[in-house]
């Protein structure tokens, strides 16, 4: 079917108190695992390019991006492709040609009145070229000539007032909290903090996106998805799988050399993993 745009599906899974899964992909083996793990679920999915993945292909999204719309067209589910964690004013504005329906600006790591400035002069050309546009906030910091903290460095937390006015400045389609994930994490022991997304989704009237969320266990994204999340984004779970399963092919057989044995090890355990997490995010919360 033809690629789905991101906001319809965060739409779709707002409106039913549910969330849809974001992969963050880096190779076509990626794509094809996400793409197959989503028709065995039944759940749409979006498939995420991030600028560092970017970065890794020479600083061209258009090669990956192209991968992943060609893969999109005979899925059985709705697939959508977001440019994720984009710093770039350069790359943001590539975004719209390379088939991406969606951007994740990131300037969480400056002060606050950078980030709103910065954020709003993106979400005014995104939206002028047909793009849904993600922000993230997390605590400010800065004090005593301190650098602002990062939205998922430890103990960093979104202030729900403060998101309140940085969405109504800004005017983005959706926010990226700091509740107690972590980016990278190779553990799933998360603890998120529900009572501050009650609080976030209270105060807020866009969509609540959770980063970080290979580090959170199952019961714990149930919770989120319930308490108001609608995006879970999961890239290291990914590499986890991928980088495990290319090891013990390799390690099974000294003499492989072709890349096809260890490659297509890696894209079905990465298959598996977003087949098991697909389940947990795509479900309707328990009311």
């Amino acid at each position: 079917m033809p690629l789905a745009a991101t906001g319809d599906l965060v739409g779709r899974a707002a409106a039913r108190r549910g969330a849809v899964a974001a992969f963050n992909v880096i190779t076509l083996e990626h794509i094809e695992a996400v793409v197959a793990a989503a028709e065995a679920a039944g759940a749409p999915v979006i498939l995420q390019i991030s600028e560092n993945a970017v970065r890794y292909h020479g600083g061209r999204p258009g090669p990956l991006a192209a991968a992943a719309v060609r893969s999109a067209e005979p899925s059985t589910v709705p697939v959508a492709l977001h440019l994720d964690h984009v710093t770039s004013d350069g790359l943001l504005r590539q975004a719209a040609d390379c088939g991406f329906s969606s951007v994740m600006f990131d300037a969480a790591h400056l002060p606050y009145e950078e980030n709103v400035a910065v954020t709003r002069a993106a979400a005014a050309w995104a939206h002028g070229a047909g793009l849904w546009l993600e922000a993230e906030l997390g605590e400010v910091g800065g004090k005593d000539g301190r650098g602002p903290l990062d939205a998922h460095a430890p103990g960093a937390r979104t202030r729900p007032e403060e998101a309140r006015h940085f969405v109504a400045e800004t005017g983005v389609d959706a926010l990226a909290v700091a509740i107690g994930s972590t980016h990278a994490m190779t553990s799933r022991d998360a603890r998120l903090d529900h009572a501050l997304l009650a609080d976030l989704r209270a105060a807020l009237d866009v969509p609540l996106v959770l980063h970080g969320s290979s580090g959170v266990p199952d019961d714990e994204l149930r919770r989120a998805v319930g308490g108001g999340i609608t995006k879970v984004n999961i890239g290291t779970a990914l590499s986890i799988a991928m980088t495990a399963a290319v090891r013990a092919h390799l390690a099974g057989d000294e003499r492989a050399v072709d890349p096809r044995g260890y490659l297509a090890a890696g894209r079905g355990a990465v298959t598996e993993a977003a087949a098991r997490l697909l389940p947990t995010i795509a479900a309707a919360p328990v009311a």
